[in-house]
């Protein structure tokens, strides 16, 4: 047997255990969506070992799709962390066992100060689960494990689990791509939602511009002078009519020995592609990317079709977006 055909054999065993649970869920689920939704509090977690470090995924992803949520360890909790807890908040207990000691001592006060207890465990009837307002079972056949001792398929499903709560919870609530921006600045997926191409874009003095009567040497002047390797055409008004590319001008010097004979309304692109200034930028670089010839830049425009400023791949790229 190879390694590779061993790992299949954890990749199978954890698929099963997925499907099992997938199965398994039912009345429970919808009614502790409910009862978060009917909730004034926050969502907290808790759990030890392995179930803790799930337990804080679970937590930072609740938050993330907009369901306040924190992780709370059972130890720091009997030392003081308790009064985090207020009877608004609805705790989830995650443990496989459901016979964690470490759980059990604070039972007693999550209940005083009047929250609600929800049990997440792999067995229907456990101590937990008995002192807690609602069980959710996430029981599985067998660990991963080849010893069926090591937290793997049982970790996995309450994993997935989670996610399927913050998920089922944030469409729930109409939790958007605005709302995920707001909460995600710095990172990759938040510049994606809220770069836009007005925000990257080259304007005023930095945009190379013409028109159609401009001559071909002021046209050279003009592409050099701004580094943008093209130049805008527009029209008295400063409506974009097209564009010229330090491709379009070097194809024209060899076609004509005299340069006073080449004309800007013979080379120039007509409508060519366009960036609005107040879409995404990775919707501009979806734009740009083609099976052939991919954009390296793109005229920007408003909604009347005015020339507000170019875009280019590489500034867009720098910003961590891709598409």
């Amino acid at each position: 047997m190879t390694y590779v055909s061993e790992a299949k054999e954890v990749f199978e065993k954890e698929i099963a255990a997925l499907k099992l649970v997938k199965d398994q869920l039912g009345d429970e689920f919808d009614l502790l969506i409910e009862m978060i939704l009917q909730s004034e509090g926050r969502v907290i977690l808790t759990g030890v070992g392995k179930s803790g470090l799930i337990s804080r995924k679970i937590s930072a992803t609740l938050s993330s799709l907009g369901t306040p949520s924190y992780f709370l360890h059972p130890t720091e909790a009997v030392h003081g962390d308790l009064g985090l807890i207020r009877k608004e908040d609805l705790v989830i207990a995650v443990s496989n066992s459901g016979e964690t000691d470490e759980l059990l001592q604070i039972i007693p006060s999550i209940k005083n100060i009047g929250a609600k207890l929800i049990a997440v465990t792999g067995k229907q009837h456990s101590s937990i689960a008995v002192y807690s307002d609602l069980n959710i079972v996430l029981q599985i056949p067998e660990e991963a494990c080849y010893y069926n001792l090591a937290p793997t398929s049982s970790t996995t499903v309450s994993l997935v689990f989670g996610d399927a709560l913050a998920i089922v919870l944030s469409k729930t609530i109409g939790f958007n791509k605005d709302h995920f921006a707001l909460f995600h600045p710095k990172g990759t997926l938040g510049k994606r939602l809220l770069l836009k191409v007005e925000d990257l874009m080259y304007k005023g003095d930095d945009v190379p511009i013409i028109h159609l009567h401009t001559d071909f040497r002021e046209v050279i002047f003009e592409m050099n002078s701004k580094s943008l390797k093209m130049v805008n055409v527009v029209d008295n008004e400063g409506r974009l009519l097209g564009i010229i590319t330090d491709g379009d001008v070097r194809r024209s010097l060899y076609k004509s020995d005299i340069i006073s004979d080449i004309r800007v309304s013979d080379i120039y692109q007509k409508n060519p592609v366009v960036a609005l200034e107040h879409e995404l930028a990775v919707e501009a670089m979806k734009k740009m990317i083609r099976e052939q010839l991919p954009f390296s830049f793109l005229p920007v425009v408003d909604h009347k079709g005015y020339l507000k400023g170019v875009i280019t791949f590489i500034d867009i790229a720098k910003k961590g977006i891709n598409v």
